[in-house]
């Protein structure tokens, strides 16, 4: 049904493309480079050439600008508008003649839409899933158009029980009103930034190399990235084992993964062997 491929209109959202926009006014070759070397970590591989790439929510277009650069024949998607503008845009600046990329406005919960999109070598959708606002659906539909021996790469928050009930109940205050914005930045970054501190002087680490060196987290921006965190709802989250048996129920062997044991992203590469 069409309502089942878009938020119910009275949830209110993050601008989650507003944010994308700003950060692609401090994208730099430093980044993408960063960006680049983390999926062909992930991915296990030196390049993409030949492969069809699907970026499921693609966000800044970050991260199918560098499936491109590997050599990818790439198609994106988001749901939200700004979103698809910042792929446009970084498709205009780096392969502005490239009709082996397109970005187009998507839903994952679309199941017309996305069996639609053909097969695809590989399907990428890090940290997407858990905004759509019914994130099992959209982990059910986002493998559909991966074909058999495909990669599948999502990035899923963790479960952290009660603590993630928390930040749900900030990420939908944030989203509320202005003063909701204001109020939940003036008083959860300063506590990120000093629980942060705290954490690096007793485990003697130089606390400025959080800030310094978190480009190479995937080229990310730390102060986006905190936005997206506070402000980042719809939110659902998912534990590692549950993740895990559900694909395998659906013919899918893990790869590689990455945990945390905290708030942020698990990350898993699956493959499709049926």
């Amino acid at each position: 049904m069409k309502e089942d491929s878009r938020i119910a209109a009275e949830e209110k959202r993050f601008g989650f493309g507003h944010n994308w926009k700003n950060f692609i006014s401090v994208l730099n070759t430093e980044r993408i480079i960063e960006a680049e070397e983390s999926l062909k970590n992930m991915l296990g591989c030196d390049d993409l050439k030949g492969k069809r790439f699907l970026d499921v929510g693609s966000g800044s277009g970050l991260f199918s600008l560098v499936a491109k650069r590997l050599g990818a024949h790439v198609f994106s998607f988001d749901y939200d508008l700004q979103s698809v503008s910042c792929t446009s845009e970084l498709k205009k600046r780096y392969f502005s003649d490239d009709k082996n990329w397109e970005a187009r406005e998507g839903s994952v919960l679309d199941l017309d839409f996305m069996e639609g999109l053909g097969e695809f070598d590989v399907v990428y959708s890090w940290g997407v899933l858990h905004h759509t606002g019914n994130m099992w659906k959209a982990l059910e539909h986002a493998c559909i158009p991966l074909k058999k021996g495909g990669i599948f790469f999502i990035a899923l928050y963790n479960d952290q029980g009660l603590l993630s009930f928390f930040w749900k109940k900030v990420k939908k205050f944030y989203c509320s009103c202005l003063a909701g914005r204001i109020l939940t930045t003036l008083i959860f970054i300063p506590l990120i930034v000093f629980a942060g501190f705290v954490k690096d002087m007793l485990w003697c680490k130089n606390p400025f190399n959080r800030y310094t060196e978190y480009k190479k987290n995937r080229g990310m921006s730390v102060y986006y990235d905190w936005i997206d965190w506070l402000g980042g709802y719809p939110f659902e989250v998912a534990k590692f084992d549950d993740v895990v048996e559900f694909y395998r129920e659906r013919g899918f062997v893990l790869l590689r993964n990455k945990t945390t044991k905290g708030w942020g992203n698990n990350e898993f590469v699956f493959k499709r062997i049926s």
